[in-house]
């Protein structure tokens, strides 16, 4: 279970129906150190073996992710802040999710310590406080 943009840990996850157009697939995975996302079964997690009732361990990827859906939408976010230009309509609906499902949105963003990221953190960071 490694990442194939930097070899890093992934989380797998089964994405909720509500949000899973926002996904790679319907069990994806979020890398540790880039953040980036990919369906678990591109990096080697068989997708039936990740059970949906009990969720992922998000923690793994940051301290700063909640648990449950809020969790799992906030990581697809993360995959798509790459680019904020071409993705922002299902960023802000990840987003406006994950508010929905109990998350923080402006305390994960300030607590959210990503140096390794695919995209500039704290540009993106600035541009989603911004946009709430």
């Amino acid at each position: 279970m490694a990442c194939p943009r930097c070899g890093a840990d992934v989380v797998a996850f089964a994405v909720p129906e509500d949000i899973r157009e926002h996904a790679p697939a319907t069990v994806a995975a979020i890398c540790t150190r880039c953040l980036t996302t990919h369906p678990a079964a591109e990096v080697g997690v068989d997708p039936k073996a990740v059970v949906s009732e009990s969720g992922p361990d998000l923690t793994a990827v940051d301290s700063a992710f909640p648990t449950g859906d809020a969790g799992i939408a906030l990581a697809l976010m993360c995959g798509l802040l790459e680019s904020y230009a071409l993705n922002r309509a299902g960023i802000e609906e990840l987003l406006g999710y994950a508010e929905r499902h109990g998350a923080d949105v402006f305390t994960f963003l300030e607590r959210l310590d990503a140096r390794e990221a695919m995209f500039d953190l704290d540009r993106r960071r600035q541009v989603l406080l911004e946009s709430l």
